[in-house]
């Protein structure tokens, strides 16, 4: 699909959600840019967007009233290059930009406009902050921290398989939190003697061919550094975890409601919510550079016992007392 063709696509299927057309829009009323990867449908449909919605109503904000939400969506990752650039030409106020991935497009497209994020795997890391106390540049909002994160699901993952020896790290290879996600992974299991393998895909073609080579390799699991394609990718995850009764530790929990093994991760609406709190200060006159990165306060571990004995697997008891949510 060409640009012209794409765009008209996107004020087709947004028009249901902006009661005014951008050129009718008053300048005073702030324009936020929404930029994501994922379709229309699942992006104007998912759990992040309402969040956001929800964090800003907390804070006086109704759209078409006093602030207004501009869409772009990227159904792939070359897009959203050119889908940052048209929110960068259209002078909007602030960019909300959820990950890693996004907030890199955008990076690349402007050092003026601020940009707020809400579930960054490792910000400073990747380079998109300065530190976490002082960002120092026109990025910030809350980070799920991934290199310490990652680290404990491969412990609860331990807990599950208790003879594990080598486990998969199923990751986008051209995210730019991957090379941290893999090292983080790499140290944690050294100190428990298991050997990591890593699964880098590209696209989702290469999700199949990733479950190949680990089964393979003979893997006893596999975690999945979370991404935005891997995050559209859930029902295929899902399946091929199953052909190849290889069980999963996921990120967000709609990957074990999905029908994925287990979770655990920093509560995604939750961060969201809290980054309508960013965009406020942001537009009432604060700095980005001067609003320190926020970590998580809430994580759910959760557990699908039915995944678990399609696997042929017994989930400690100790792990189900501690468990957020049990799906049977």
């Amino acid at each position: 699909m060409d640009r012209r063709a794409f765009l008209g696509t996107f004020r087709l299927l947004a028009a249901p959600y902006a009661p005014k057309a951008e050129a009718q829009q008053p300048s005073k009323i702030p324009q936020i840019g929404y930029l994501v990867y994922g379709s229309p449908a699942e992006a104007l449909s998912a759990n992040r967007l309402r969040a956001l919605r929800m964090g800003l109503r907390e804070q006086g904000y109704v759209e078409g009233k006093n602030i207004d939400l501009v869409f772009r969506w990227a159904e792939t990752a070359e897009q959203l290059p050119e889908l940052a650039a048209d929110l960068v030409r259209l002078k909007v106020d602030l960019i909300f930009a959820p990950t890693s991935t996004e907030v890199e497009a955008v990076r690349q497209k402007t050092k003026m406009i601020p940009v707020v994020f809400a579930g960054h795997a490792d910000p400073v890391a990747v380079g998109h902050v300065a530190s976490l106390a002082h960002p120092g540049g026109n990025i910030t909002g809350l980070s799920v921290l991934m290199p310490e994160l990652l680290p404990k699901q491969l412990e609860i993952m331990k807990q599950v398989l208790p003879h594990m020896k080598r486990i998969g790290v199923l990751a986008v290879a051209t995210a730019p939190s991957t090379r941290p996600a893999f090292d983080a992974v790499e140290v944690a299991a050294q100190k428990i003697g298991v050997q990591v393998v890593r699964a880098p895909v590209r696209s989702p073609e290469d999700v199949d061919r990733a479950f190949t080579m680990m089964a393979r390799e003979r893997v006893s699991g596999f975690l999945v550094a979370p991404s935005p394609l891997l995050r559209t990718q859930r029902t295929v995850l899902v399946g091929l975890s199953l052909k190849h009764r290889l069980p999963g530790m996921f990120g967000p929990k709609e990957n074990v409601e999905a029908g994925g093994l287990m979770s655990y991760f920093a509560d995604p609406d939750d961060l969201t919510r809290r980054a309508a709190m960013y965009v406020d200060k942001i537009l009432k006159g604060a700095k980005p550079s001067d609003l320190p990165v926020e970590q998580p306060t809430k994580f759910e571990l959760v557990i699908n016992l039915k995944t678990a004995k399609a696997l042929g697997l017994t989930i400690p008891q100790t792990l189900l007392q501690r468990a957020d949510q049990v799906i049977e």
